[in-house]
């Protein structure tokens, strides 16, 4: 496709550590199209920031073996040398980290961190880079920005702080634009706002995102479509409508069977899933969610605890179970639905 900007194939990021190697990615492939929201979910330690980590060549090249395929806009990023991935960095690839307050330098000035980037990388005298600093933070919705560009992050809200980050990451007017759990810490409110403000901006700019989260009510209101992240691999992935009203893969069930509906019944409990993630330095043979399987004694033999299952199909709505496709619907229409209210 023309208009694939983002091609990701069996990438893996695997760690050196004294207790051994940790697989925190094993195998991922996905395609991002320009002015889509590809929203990438999972628990924690999954491998969604690590996955995206690699996409910017932040890892450690001496502590972590990155491999497989990553190619944007044709150019291949994975062995990339660190100058090309300088340029990309900040200009046409950017990222919003999960901490705003980490992220921004406290020895600087909002103002100085926005112009900073983009002189970088356009070259742009002090003046212009100030005015361009002052533009984005109009544009992010910063009350007074002419007097609050020469403010410290400390005198930013939470919100605030975000939306600065929002200005330094699309100063460039980057192609693609990875969000990593932007709206962690906010209240509900602010967050709104901000996925309103990223929503508009994307329609401005007609960047491709990543949205990275945890929370499948930001994934409903903002992607179009979903990954579903487990043990370092892709599970299940497809539209956000394939995938939140009729998901196929266990995992899937039990994310969702695990918050609350506001349609659904106040008597009915949240069912979470059961057990631990597993280590990512021996993890289970076959499919990685095996252990914690309320459906496992479905499939015939021990196939889950033998075979990795694929991931059908090849395009379009797929997961990688190896109940069958009539298996898969049976449960979802009769057991979780009941669940999901």
């Amino acid at each position: 496709m023309n208009d694939v900007i983002l091609s990701v194939r069996d990438l893996k990021v695997h760690f050196s550590t004294e207790d051994g190697v940790v697989k925190a990615v094993d195998g991922l492939s996905y395609d991002l199209t320009k002015g889509r929201t590809l929203g990438i979910v999972g628990e924690s330690g999954s491998g969604k920031s690590v996955s995206n980590l690699a996409i910017l060549g932040l890892h450690n090249p001496e502590k972590t073996a990155v491999s497989g395929e990553i190619t944007f806009e044709g150019k291949q990023l994975v062995g990339a040398r660190e100058s090309e991935l300088q340029r990309l960095r900040g200009n046409q690839i950017s990222m919003i980290f999960q901490d705003p307050l980490t992220s921004l330098s406290p020895y600087y000035t909002v103002g100085e961190q926005i112009a900073e980037t983009y002189r970088r990388h356009t070259g742009a005298g002090k003046s212009q880079a100030r005015k361009r600093a002052i533009e984005m933070l109009t544009k992010v919705g910063i009350p007074q920005p002419d007097r609050r560009v020469d403010d410290y992050p400390h005198q930013f809200s939470g919100g605030m702080r975000q939306r600065a980050m929002i200005a330094i990451a699309l100063c460039c007017d980057p192609a693609l634009l990875i969000a990593d759990e932007p709206t962690t810490a906010l209240d509900v409110t602010v967050q709104a706002q901000i996925l309103d403000l990223l929503r508009d901006l994307q329609s401005e700019f007609n960047t491709a995102i990543i949205l990275i989260t945890h929370d499948m009510g930001v994934v409903a209101q903002m992607a179009d479509d979903v990954l579903v992240m487990y043990a370092g691999r892709c599970v299940e992935r497809g539209t956000v409508r394939d995938v939140l009203k009729a998901p196929e893969h266990p995992y899937s069930w039990g994310l969702l069977s695990s918050i609350p509906s506001l349609s659904g019944d106040v008597e009915v409990p949240l069912v979470p899933v059961r057990g631990t993630p597993p280590s990512l330095i021996d993890p289970p043979s076959g499919c990685p969610f095996h252990p914690r399987c309320d459906f496992r004694s479905r499939v015939p033999g021990d196939l889950c605890v033998t075979k990795r299952p694929d991931l059908e199909p090849a395009r379009g709505h797929g997961s990688a179970c190896h109940l069958s496709t009539s298996d898969k619907r049976l449960i979802f229409t009769e057991e979780i639905q009941q669940r999901l209210g």
